[in-house]
């Protein structure tokens, strides 16, 4: 089974940003080590509670710090950025850590529309022309665009001979379909939303001919006992949902309706479920415990029994 980490570098209680970042750090040397597939580092802004609003300065640091893994962003999210300087800071990564670098794209905000304004400006206009966004994009990492295009005079430096491999991340048919028309890698966020992923995710495959790969992202949290998992997964809710008070002995509330909750057994059995449901090539594995020393002993529980 193929395994991958999604990392959205959460500042858990009692931490600090700086701290949330250095865990980041040390947690893609564990999965380096553990034979985790790919490491993706996610983009949000003005999140009080989340600490990476530049994958890309990151993604330097774990490069440098990593040997054989994949690493990329979980995603740029494209509407708050022209594609140019994009394209040239992914071509950077390549060509530092060749053969390693992924691009996710997405187009959700990130943050709130008060940051989405102060990032973007019009940031409904752009998501609107999101389609063109992802062609000149791809034209810049390809270096292939039309002679008579303005942009075809500019020389990307540094042009790395193994380009970042680009994905879209979504949750929705309309995204499935764009990913399709693009001639993308497509990665379905299941962790994200209640929608019918595997109806979504065959009807990418039916309009590719079963030609690409496929990532599902979902939320997983690996205890020593079951026991213990439900009881990590408690604990990150109260965290993640400071408002909300949670049911001591309450294991089917829906805010774990689309996680994997368990012992190892029970998280491998899980993760093999829902792959096979999907029919995708890998899972990708996003985990949030109220500490950052839970989080890494469930990453490790999962490789020591999948990977």
């Amino acid at each position: 089974m193929k395994l991958s980490i999604l990392d959205q570098s959460p500042i858990l209680d009692g931490a600090s940003a700086k701290q949330a970042l250095e865990e980041t750090i040390e947690l893609a040397k564990l999965a380096d080590g553990k034979g985790y597939h790919r490491y993706w580092v996610a983009e949000h802004h003005g999140m009080a509670q989340l600490a990476s609003p530049s994958p890309d300065i990151l993604l330097a640091i774990i490069g440098s710090q990593t040997s054989t893994i994949r690493i990329g962003a979980g995603a740029v999210l494209l509407p708050n950025y022209r594609a140019f300087p994009v394209a040239e800071r992914y071509q950077m990564l390549a060509s530092l850590f060749p053969g390693r670098i992924d691009l996710g794209i997405g187009r959700a905000p990130g943050g709130s529309a008060e940051a989405s304004i102060a990032l973007a400006g019009d940031f409904l206009s752009k998501v609107k022309n999101m389609p063109t966004l992802i062609d000149e994009l791809l034209h810049f990492l390809y270096d292939d665009f039309p002679e008579d295009n303005l942009y075809s005079k500019i020389d990307i430096s540094p042009q790395s001979p193994e380009p970042p491999q680009p994905w879209l991340l979504g949750t929705s048919e309309r995204s499935a379909v764009l990913a399709a028309e693009k001639k993308l890698a497509y990665v379905f966020g299941h962790f994200m939303t209640d929608s019918d992923g595997p109806k979504i995710t065959r009807k990418y495959q039916h309009l590719t001919g079963n030609t690409k790969p496929i990532i599902v992202a979902v939320s997983v949290i690996c205890g020593e006992t079951e026991e213990e998992a439900f009881q990590l997964a408690k604990e990150a809710s109260m965290w993640n949902q400071k408002d909300t008070s949670i049911e001591e002995d309450n294991q089917n509330n829906d805010i774990f309706s689309n996680m994997i909750i368990g012992d190892p057994v029970q998280v491998k059995e899980q993760l093999q479920t829902l792959q096979q449901l999907y029919q995708c090539d890998e899972l990708m594995i996003l985990t949030i415990t109220s500490n950052y020393q839970d989080r890494k002993k469930s990453y490790e529980r999962i490789a020591n029994i999948c990977l």
